[in-house]
C-alpha cells in the first residue's frame, strides 16, 4: 500500500509517515494539494498531510483544499514532536555564523524567530517548499554559504553538518497531521490509539443574529466537549465565513448526530470530515 507525503525525503511529514506506516510504500510528492490529487487519482491509498502547528496555528493551504477541493475523509491523525536545528553544508561549518541567507519553510523559520533575530539579524530568510528540500538546496550549493533550518533525519539523509540544535523558540513545539483516505482503512490498528476525535465543517445561515452562539449552545448542553473552533474564509466576499470544529469524542449514534440535526435545524450546513483516532508518537 502507498502513502503520499510532503517532499522531498526526511521532511516532518516523513518522520510521521514512517512512524505509524511501517512496511508501507513511501511516495514524496512537492506540494500539499499534490499529495491530496494523488489519492483522487488513485496513485496511493493514503496522504499524510500536516494541519496545525503548536507555534504557528494551522496550515491553511491543507483546511483550503480539504475542504473546497478535494473533500477527502480523515481517517487518523499523528502528532509528532517538532524539533528544529540549523544546518550547513559541510564546506561551510566552519564559517556557519557567517551565513549570508537562511532557508527553510516559512513554519520554521517563524518558530525559530529568537535564535534568528540573535545570531543573523540583518540577514535574508527565504521560504521554500519544506524543511527538507531547503537541506536539500544548499548541498546543492555549496557556494552560496547558507544555512537551513530542518530535521535531523534531513541532515542524514542529504549530508548536511548541524551547527546548532534545537534552535526552536519554545520546546513544546509539535505538529498534527491529518491522514486522508477513500478506503477504509483502520488507522486504530496502525497506530494503536484509542483516543477519538470527530471533525465537522460549519456554515451559519446568513445575517442570522446570535447564530454561532446556538451553534455553540448545540454542543455545550449535550455536554460535548470541543478542542477547536476556528473560521475560515468562504472566499465569496469579506466577512463571509464558515467554521471547523474539532469534537473531542468518536462520532456516536445520540449526541453528535442530535448536535448536527440541531445545527442544520438552525439553518446551519453541517459536513462531517472525519471521526478518527489520534496519535501522538515519540520521535527518540
Amino acid at each position: 500500500m502507498k502513502v503520499g507525503y510532503l517532499g522531498p525525503k526526511a521532511t516532518f511529514s516523513e518522520l510521521a509517515v514512517k512512524k505509524v506506516f511501517e512496511g508501507f510504500e513511501y511516495i514524496p510528492y512537492q506540494t500539499i494539494p499534490g499529495c491530496m490529487d494523488a489519492v483522487l487519482s488513485h496513485e496511493v491509498e493514503l496522504a499524510v498531510v500536516p494541519l496545525e502547528n503548536t507555534l504557528e496555528g494551522s496550515v491553511n493551504i491543507t483546511l483550503d483544499y480539504l475542504t473546497r477541493v478535494a473533500k477527502l475523509p480523515i481517517i487518523g491523525q499523528i502528532t509528532i514532536p517538532i524539533k528544529q536545528h540549523l544546518m550547513v553544508h559541510p564546506e561551510n561549518a566552519q564559517k556557519w555564523k557567517d551565513a549570508e541567507k537562511i532557508f527553510s519553510h516559512s513554519h520554521a523559520i517563524a518558530q525559530c524567530h529568537k535564535f534568528l533575530h540573535n545570531q543573523y539579524k540583518g540577514i535574508p530568510y527565504e521560504s521554500v517548499s519544506s524543511t527538507a528540500a531547503a537541506v536539500k538546496m544548499i548541498m546543492e550549493s555549496p557556494e552560496l554559504n547558507a544555512a537551513a533550518i530542518a530535521n535531523e533525519l534531513a541532515a542524514e539523509e542529504y549530508g548536511a553538518a548541524i551547527v546548532q540544535r534545537n534552535i526552536h523558540d519554545f520546546d513544546h513545539n509539535h505538529t498534527r497531521f491529518v491522514v486522508l483516505s477513500e478506503k477504509s482503512i483502520d488507522f486504530q490498528v496502525l497506530s494503536g490509539s484509542s483516543h477519538y476525535k470527530t471533525t465537522l465543517m460549519v456554515t451559519l445561515p446568513s445575517d442570522q443574529a446570535g447564530a454561532l452562539h446556538q451553534v455553540l449552545s448545540a454542543f455545550a448542553w449535550r455536554k460535548i466537549n470541543l478542542s477547536k473552533i476556528e473560521s475560515r474564509p468562504m472566499k465569496t466576499g469579506i466577512g463571509n465565513y464558515f467554521f471547523i470544529i474539532d469534537v473531542e469524542m468518536k462520532l456516536d449514534d445520540v449526541l453528535i448526530p442530535g448536535a448536527i440535526a440541531e445545527m442544520e435545524a438552525l439553518g446551519c450546513s453541517v459536513n462531517l470530515l472525519g471521526s478518527y483516532p489520534s496519535t501522538l508518537v515519540d520521535l527518540d
